[in-house]
């Protein structure tokens, strides 16, 4: 079962800006590009975290998976879970990371500077 809250380290109880300031500290210590070495664990780990941001930064989606949990989750492929079966009347298409990091930091990577980009 997948725990959202435990891959951002957070408690069910915590707050939005908890949750924001959670992916943040580890969208930013797991992005791809900070970790060359390790890229395809820091992947596995980046796009995780942005799964768990996407539900838990969002008060509907947060409602249902605290409701429902992820038992109801099938994944269609892996970028997408379907609810439907599982949350009555709730549909969701997991982003691309890059896009939600990309949204979090107004649009901007904040690795552009580093890497040249």
């Amino acid at each position: 079962m997948v725990d959202y809250y435990k891959i951002l380290g957070v408690p069910k109880t915590a707050s939005q800006d908890d949750i924001k300031k959670a992916y943040r500290k580890l969208a930013l210590k797991w992005h791809p590009d900070k970790n060359p070495d390790n890229k395809e664990e820091a992947e596995k780990k980046f796009k995780e975290l942005a799964e768990a941001y996407e539900v838990l930064s969002d008060k509907s989606k947060r409602d249902a998976y605290d409701r429902y949990g992820s038992e109801g989750m099938r994944h269609a492929d892996s970028s997408s879970a379907d609810f439907s079966s599982g949350f009555p009347g709730f549909t969701f298409t997991f982003r691309n990371p890059d896009e939600v990091f990309r949204e979090f930091f107004g649009g901007q990577d904040p690795f552009d500077s580093f890497f040249g980009e």
